[in-house]
């Protein structure tokens, strides 16, 4: 089995969140934008794109109607630091900034479609 069927197989489902697609597979965690709960809360995502349950997948036009991911908050951290340095040449004006994201660690808990469970 090569790297990429190991990646697709079983259920998974494709959500919009905080401007950006992801690709959530149930018992495992991802790093999103914060998100506005608290640690142990559940989050509920509608915004679905996709959802394939290990046979067959459903497009949505643009969401999937009554799919939703559940999200379990494990903890809100900080990404990478990232160094922005502005330089105008022979100008002698340089700028030199510093940024870390906030995310929050999620667990994806269920995947659900029609109020079913896939996983």
């Amino acid at each position: 089995m090569t790297q990429a069927n190991a990646v697709s197989s079983g259920p998974y489902a494709i959500v919009e969140a905080s401007g950006q697609q992801f690709w959530l597979q149930p018992n495992r965690y991802y790093d999103l934008d914060r998100l506005n709960a608290d640690v142990d809360d559940t989050v509920t995502l509608d915004t679905v794109l996709l959802v394939n349950d290990g046979k067959a997948a459903t497009l949505g036009q643009p969401y999937v109607s009554n799919a939703s991911v559940e999200l379990k908050v494990l903890a809100h951290r900080r990404g990478p630091k990232l160094i922005v340095y502005k330089m105008r040449p022979k100008k002698k004006t340089r700028r030199k900034n510093g940024h870390r994201q906030e995310l929050t660690r999620v667990m994806v808990q269920a995947i659900n479609i029609g109020g079913k469970a896939l996983a």
